[in-house]
């Protein structure tokens, strides 16, 4: 008997990419948020710093995992098909939070980078603060994905 299904397996991986995606960008638009309320320019040249390492090498392998994962899952169950309601929300959702990730979060850390190198703490912290305010909105796109998940609504 095997240890467990694809389809577990496949499961199991697509909500650990999740916890990743999820539990990341909270920690760190709290920490953002902190950061850029203590007005300590060295912390929020290390945080600004920090996006450009943190961004490819965590979050963005689980982005691509819970996208990967996710239709993965839908491709190996007979109980799911790409023409259900709940699956299209699930990727209107998934490319509203990358859209903001890719398009909002990138250019506002970018900005905030080069106010940091220009010695413009206003700036650089006006940017992280762009940048927080994108992280919770992704936090809030993907809440919505949970939802859509537990609940798999059929309008």
């Amino acid at each position: 008997m095997p240890l467990a299904t694809l389809y577990q397996w496949l499961l199991l991986l697509h909500i650990v990419a999740a916890m990743i995606w999820v539990g990341g960008t909270v920690t760190l638009s709290a920490l953002a948020t902190y950061v850029v309320r203590r007005r300590d320019r060295d912390a929020t040249a290390r945080f600004v710093a920090s996006l450009p390492v943190i961004g490819p090498v965590v979050m963005a392998p689980a982005v691509l995992a819970v996208l990967g994962f996710g239709i993965w899952l839908v491709v190996d169950s007979d109980a799911w098909s790409f023409d259900q309601t709940w699956i299209w929300i699930a990727l209107a959702v998934f490319a509203a939070a990358f859209v903001v990730g890719a398009a909002f979060q990138s250019r506002a850390a970018i900005g905030a980078q080069r106010a940091v190198d220009e010695g413009d703490d206003d700036a650089a912290a006006a940017g992280l603060a762009h940048w927080a305010w994108g992280s919770r909105v992704i936090v809030a796109l993907l809440l919505v994905a949970a939802w859509d998940m537990v609940f798999k609504p059929a309008l």
